[in-house]
């Protein structure tokens, strides 16, 4: 539920690069999941094919992103039995300030895990 520190950097850098395209939708909707009751937990699958976790917000190619995103939250995650139902709090121990982070679920061929990205700043 955190940031791997064995997480490759250049591996990383690829997430940053593709998310700056798309974080200004991204946060508004964060917002728009949290200011409509939701959930206090939005969470944003992101993956380079399409998966069928959460509802798409952002196509690949739709902003110049090579990746998928798509709008979720932790009671899916709980209910895909992604996040085990023991360990709720925890995740929401380690679930940073949504206003200047995003929590990326990212899906790929060698890494599957939870990493928060802070919005780039304007």
């Amino acid at each position: 539920m955190q940031n791997d520190p064995e997480l490759n950097t250049k591996f990383l850098g690829t997430i940053s690069s593709d998310f700056v395209k798309v974080a200004d939708h991204i946060k508004e909707a964060s917002y728009q999941i949290r200011k409509r009751g939701i959930s206090d937990f939005p969470i944003f699958t992101m993956c380079d094919i399409d998966n069928p976790i959460g509802g798409l917000l952002l196509a690949q190619n739709e902003m110049d992103n090579k990746w998928y995103y798509k709008a979720s939250f932790m009671e899916e995650f709980v209910q895909r039995l992604l996040i085990e139902k023991d360990k709720v709090d925890d995740f929401k121990k380690a679930y940073k300030d949504a206003d200047e982070f995003c929590c990326l679920f990212v899906i790929d061929k060698e890494f599957t895990n939870f990493v928060f990205i802070p919005y780039p700043e304007d």
